[in-house]
């Protein structure tokens, strides 16, 4: 089969890999129709995790069964389903208690709990950027869709990750109703966080970032743009919020969080937010943060140790939650929105490209092009759509 393959940074091929295959009788095979490069997935693209080459990527992923293994009880041959990029047993204390995003069971790491499709250091699952995907433990990973299925493909298929974990971030930031909302980000996950805040009736939604085209697709859903390269995003925040800062801040970007000037700089985002959020504000944090950086500048950095100021944190009484989404947690509910048309994440998608030119679409992601935000690959394409 077709798969688009990590060959070292800043180089993915699509390339002839074995079949994936039914493994165990709990098994699942979906041929996918739609799968998502995800700003994640840009980490490992520039070499700044512990990928290893060779490994097939994507964790976005979305199809149509064509195989169950022997105890697969719930999915059937022709389910369209969308798959959370958290790989589940359903069974362990974690998953039993809804934390699916730290399985205990599927990571053969004894010192990791957690495990995705195509990811460093979350096992040795190959990904689903590619014609076929296995899944493990159908019944508890595949989310079956309704008979929409097919017309709101690029709707349903944001619920393998970035609306989830959008939702996710507004959840550990404890946003409610009437709430001012603060998101550090536009790329797609802080544009999904500040969608949920804005589906859970936020009274003021503040997004920052200093992409034009991002604060201005923002905007179309009622986000104010907060241009960090025109004055320092603190103070305009302040401004806008009386002095008193937002009840709640996301932060979205992530260990690889650059000032204007171009100059990176992984505490910046995390420091800004606690100035940002009033006193005993909440912030949720899924930018991601990971225990080693090998490309980052200095020997702390490269620990994943961050500069970060407790001293304002514990004095402003403030809480902070932080890591991957619970996709499970929230993915029906979300499935449902989408069915009854009350949500269409599916605004943020700028590019619908064939597996072919997943290449080229890495490239024009990670060089952050204008107008490039979301990029969904359809392994069905048959043409090539003529990106350079």
């Amino acid at each position: 089969m077709r798969a688009v393959v990590y060959e070292g940074p800043k180089e993915v091929r699509v390339e002839e890999v074995p079949d994936a295959r039914i493994e165990q009788p709990t098994d699942v095979l979906v041929r996918i129709t739609a799968t998502n490069i995800c700003g994640s997935d840009l980490h490992m693209y520039e070499g700044r995790t512990a990928m290893e080459t060779g490994r097939v990527l994507g964790h976005e992923n979305l199809g149509e069964v064509v195989e169950v293994g022997s105890g697969v009880v719930s999915v059937r041959v022709g389910d369209r389903v969308c798959l959370p990029f958290n790989i589940s047993c359903g069974f362990c204390r974690n998953c039993e208690n809804g934390l699916t995003a730290y399985c205990l069971t599927n990571n053969p790491d004894p010192d990791m709990a957690g495990a995705a499709y195509g990811f460093a250091g979350m096992g040795p699952f190959n990904g689903g950027q590619a014609e076929y995907l296995r899944v493990p433990f159908g019944d508890s990973n595949c989310l079956k869709l309704p008979e929409d299925a097919q017309e709101k493909e690029n709707d349903y298929v944001m619920l393998s990750d970035v609306f989830p974990t959008g939702w996710h971030c507004t959840e550990l930031a404890g946003v409610s109703a009437g709430d001012a909302v603060v998101i550090y980000g536009a790329g797609p996950v802080g544009l999904m966080a500040a969608y949920s805040a804005m589906l859970k009736g936020a009274g003021k939604v503040m997004i920052v970032d200093r992409q034009p085209d991002r604060l201005r697709l923002a905007e179309q859903i009622g986000v104010e743009p907060i241009d960090d390269s025109a004055a320092p995003a603190v103070d305009q925040i302040l401004d806008r919020t009386h002095g008193k800062g937002a009840d709640r801040g996301c932060e979205c970007i992530g260990y690889q969080a650059h000032d204007p000037q171009g100059n990176e700089n992984p505490a910046m985002v995390l420091n800004d937010l606690v100035r940002s959020v009033k006193f005993t504000g909440g912030i949720g944090v899924v930018g991601l943060y990971l225990p080693q950086d090998p490309g980052a500048r200095d020997a702390e950095s490269r620990r994943g140790r961050i500069d970060f100021d407790m001293g304002q944190f514990w004095f402003r009484g403030q809480s902070m939650g932080t890591g991957q989404a619970n996709v499970k947690s929230y993915n029906r509910g979300l499935r449902d929105l989408i069915h009854e048309g009350k949500a269409k994440p599916s605004w943020i998608v700028s590019h619908e490209l064939p597996l072919s030119e997943a290449a080229s679409g890495y490239r024009h992601f990670d060089d952050r092009d204008a107008g490039w935000t979301k990029v969904v690959l359809k392994p069905d394409f048959a043409t090539t759509a003529g990106v350079s």
